[in-house]
């Protein structure tokens, strides 16, 4: 019989995104270059590198978020469960649902709290008040939140702290049971508390979904991530066990870049 110990780990799951030969463009002004990278559920990939390495580019590109933006343009293949995102026809609102985003800096709608989480659902047509309220709190308990707002639901999200705005946002993300999260700097603007909470809540989500998270943050990513991936100038230097890039990158730009030699 063979005992576990408390060093093993969960076995990850199934790759779920991959990025093929990802090159993007704003205009004639190429980003990012031939960038190929696969996601596993349960698990969490943070994306590394100085500031305008293409890191939230890339991310964005995992949704189709920059098509919201004039004149850009993006070719390769991105899959997500081996069906490519870009082919034309594919759904892009299904798409978000099952790809959340979390943005930055925490973006609560001027609604009560309840109905901030709720939004998704509505906009999706579920109508039933019983499901939309258990999906509500079932959410925010995910997000670590309920326990801090379950009295006040019908209050301003813009009265929470910021910390717990951007955990709101998630739980927003949430409600409509996305298979996959991406986090842009989550925890940018906020407090070493509520940036301790938020590590925290995803940690708790990896468990349920595949999590890509681009950080500054170097002590973040170690403390996160299954995998850390470094870019630098538009392209994808090396990606590896997190532990492995941290203690002992392949590549010398990475060593260098974990150091704090640059950057």
């Amino acid at each position: 019989m063979t005992l576990s110990t408390d060093s093993e780990e969960p076995a990850p799951g199934a790759v779920k995104m991959t990025a093929e030969h990802v090159d993007f463009f704003y205009g004639t002004h190429q980003t990012l270059f031939d960038i190929n990278l696969a996601f596993r559920d349960r698990e969490v990939t943070a994306l590394i590198g100085p500031s305008g390495c293409g890191k939230s580019t890339f991310l964005r590109s995992l949704s189709r978020m920059n098509e919201l933006i004039g004149d850009t343009r993006l070719t390769g293949r991105v899959d997500l469960d081996n069906e490519d995102i870009y082919a034309p026809g594919y759904d892009v609102v299904r798409l978000r649902q099952r790809v959340g985003m979390v943005f930055q800096r925490p973006t609560p709608f001027p609604k009560s709290i309840f109905e901030n989480v709720a939004y998704g659902l509505r906009v999706a047509g579920m109508k039933n008040r019983s499901v939309i309220a258990d999906k509500v709190e079932e959410s925010l308990r995910r997000a670590a939140l309920w326990e801090e707002v379950r009295d006040r639901l019908n209050d301003s999200a813009l009265g929470l702290s910021g910390g717990q705005q951007q955990r709101l946002c998630i739980a927003r993300a949430l409600a409509v049971e996305p298979e996959v999260l991406l986090m842009d700097e989550p925890a940018s603007a906020l407090d070493p508390i509520a940036t301790q909470r938020l590590e925290e809540s995803i940690l708790d989500l990896k468990d349920s979904l595949c999590i890509v998270i681009v950080t500054h943050n170097m002590q973040q990513a170690a403390r996160i991530s299954d995998k850390t991936a470094f870019f630098f100038m538009g392209r994808l230097i090396e990606c590896d066990d997190t532990r492995k890039i941290f203690a002992d990158a392949a590549n010398e730009k990475t060593r260098d870049y974990v150091r704090g030699a640059f950057g």
